[in-house]
């Protein structure tokens, strides 16, 4: 159906990040539904692997200026955009020199997994949210892609459940075999900063029990993957939300 607002918000995206079917994915759907006529914006990190010059990123200084406080910490939110190469479609992201300005994604050159990974996570979701409703944009669909992702449907449902901007955006979630990691156990407490409480998660919280976590706050679960993980396809079957199998690009669109 042409002439929806969609917006896609993933950790990974071609010809961003080049070698993951989630980033393969991202492209496909977001150009698939871009050609058919629909309104589609794509929001990321700002990873430091991705070059500003080689993409042509420039700041949007209208949307850049808000601050973001974790933890009763205020860090700057940065708005950077391109648009995809060859296309006309527009992808921001999301970014702050403490959180993503490092070349690397979640861990360091050891493989020692930032321990900021959680705030980083945080930071993404509020920046998304705040950008989109200063953008004075409300999506009809917010398909969600990769573990920081996971955090929006917990922010729209708790920390801004009484915010009536998103209240008829669709939430569609696919679920990929991403790396996994242990998140800080202080992920509760600052959450608890901003009201959220009582999440599962908060018993092992790493970034696979987040997407576990979101899977039970959205409208409609899909396999990003064809085959899933063990505790990730549990989780898929167990789940009461709507939930589809394996779509490629092409199909979709059946979940909008």
């Amino acid at each position: 159906m042409p002439n929806q607002k969609i917006l896609y918000v993933t950790t990974e995206m071609f010809p961003y990040q080049e070698d993951s079917n989630m980033a393969a994915m991202v492209n496909k759907m977001s150009l698939k539904m871009h050609q058919e006529g629909n309104d589609v914006r794509v929001f990321m990190p700002r990873f430091g692997q991705i070059s500003e010059r080689k993409f042509q990123l420039h700041e949007v200084i209208r949307l850049s200026g808000m601050n973001i406080i974790i933890n009763d910490l205020d860090q700057p939110l940065i708005i950077k955009v391109a648009s995809l190469p060859g296309e006309r479609l527009q992808v921001y992201f999301i970014d702050n020199d403490e959180y993503f300005k490092r070349k690397q994604f979640y861990a360091d050159d050891e493989g020692n997994y930032f321990p900021d990974n959680d705030e980083r996570a945080i930071f993404f979701a509020r920046g998304v949210i705040e950008t989109i409703k200063k953008l004075n944009w409300v999506p009809d669909v917010i398909h969600l892609n990769g573990w920081m992702a996971s955090f929006i449907p917990v922010y729209l449902k708790t920390f801004y459940k009484n915010d009536s901007y998103f209240k008829d955006s669709k939430l569609v979630l696919s679920v990929y075999n991403e790396e996994d990691a242990a998140l800080s156990p202080s992920v509760e407490q600052k959450l608890n900063f901003d009201n959220i409480t009582s999440l599962k998660a908060f018993k092992k919280p790493s970034f696979q029990q987040f997407v576990i976590e979101s899977m039970d706050m959205v409208d409609v679960v899909v396999k990003g993957d064809e085959f899933l993980q063990d505790e990730l396809d549990a989780a898929f079957n167990k789940t009461k939300t709507a939930k589809s199998e394996y779509l490629d690009a092409e199909s979709i669109a059946k979940l909008y």
